[in-house]
């Protein structure tokens, strides 16, 4: 009924100025609840309910619909956890008088370890990106693309940023002798991550051409903000553009591209520390995650490398 998705939108446009300004949600968490509230109010606008007037039966109804439709389980578990946020929002601002989401339970998930690529992998994709930059026939805008996905995956693989923070990195980040930069991430919360020579030489370098190409074409991106400036909507390259270009350089570099992805070089930047011996610790504070919990999906490789060392250096491993 109109009357009632209209309702929907309204309390969904609370709910989501709620989680903007007391929780400080970021643009794509907003996205993405926004996303799964509106697929939720659809169902029930065809079952002739809404927010305001589903019973717990119904939204269990609506979680059959997901899995009948082919979502994944973590996707349901997703929109539940929205579901759930949502209802408690209506609840304590006593729209409603019960939360029908409370005893909803979702679908049984595994923790689900990610994708990690070796270390030779990552090397084959950076040594890529700096041949791709280095072909002689190329145009000098073919170069600039080159150099910048270098950049990014460089700056990548050193940080272990979000793909949303590398993406949006300000201009100010280039700098030749910051040895750290000052990263936004989610909840708009900043926090240090350290640079290495390489990141920052090949900063310098994207910088260099990007100039040059500007010159040359009289065009000036002096007004932006951004180190990797776009002329879309957002004045920056956007995550979907640096994907695409990522999965290039892999069949490039001979690794399948399904298996790439910028989230995978983030978790290859975690993984690779922690075989290395980093504290857990430490990694939460370099990838911005405010709960230890969330890291702790790392722990089957500090617990791989402990038995490692037992088995390596323990006086009566051998027999």
């Amino acid at each position: 009924m109109p009357s009632e998705t209209s309702s929907d939108a309204r309390l969904t446009s609370l709910f989501l100025d709620m989680l903007a300004a007391e929780q400080g949600a970021g643009v794509n968490t907003l996205d993405a609840y926004r996303g799964d509230l509106e697929d939720l109010s659809g169902f029930l606008a065809r079952k002739k309910s809404s927010f305001q007037t589903a019973d717990t039966q119904m939204l269990r109804d609506y979680l059959d619909d997901l899995d009948t439709r082919g979502f994944k389980s973590s996707s349901v578990a997703r929109k539940l956890s929205s579901t759930r946020h949502l209802f408690r929002f209506l609840l304590n601002e006593r729209v409603l008088t019960d939360d029908p989401a409370a005893i909803l339970s979702g679908p049984k998930r595994g923790r689900a370890l990610p994708k990690v690529l070796s270390i030779a992998d990552v090397d084959r994709l950076l040594t890529q990106a700096k041949a791709s930059a280095s072909i002689p026939e190329q145009s000098p805008l073919q170069t600039l693309r080159a150099l910048r996905l270098s950049c990014l995956l460089e700056i990548l693989y050193a940080t272990g940023l979000r793909v949303s923070e590398l993406v949006a990195l300000p201009l100010s980040a280039a700098r030749r002798d910051a040895r750290m930069i000052v990263v936004r991430g989610k909840g708009n919360k900043e926090r240090l991550v350290p640079l290495n020579e390489s990141s920052k030489q090949a900063m310098a370098d994207y910088l260099a051409a990007l100039d040059a190409t500007q010159k040359e074409s009289r065009k000036s991106s002096a007004g932006s903000k951004w180190l990797f400036p776009s002329s879309g909507e957002s004045g920056h390259l956007t995550r979907q553009h640096f994907a695409r270009d990522l999965k290039e350089l892999a069949a490039a570099a001979g690794i399948p591209p399904r298996l790439i992805s910028p989230h995978v070089l983030r978790h290859a930047f975690a993984s690779h520390l922690l075989h290395n011996g980093a504290d857990l610790r430490i990694v939460q504070t370099l990838l911005g995650h405010t709960d230890i919990s969330t890291t702790q999906i790392y722990t089957h490789i500090v617990e791989e490398r402990l038995k490692s060392l037992v088995r390596d250096l323990h006086p009566l491993a051998d027999k």
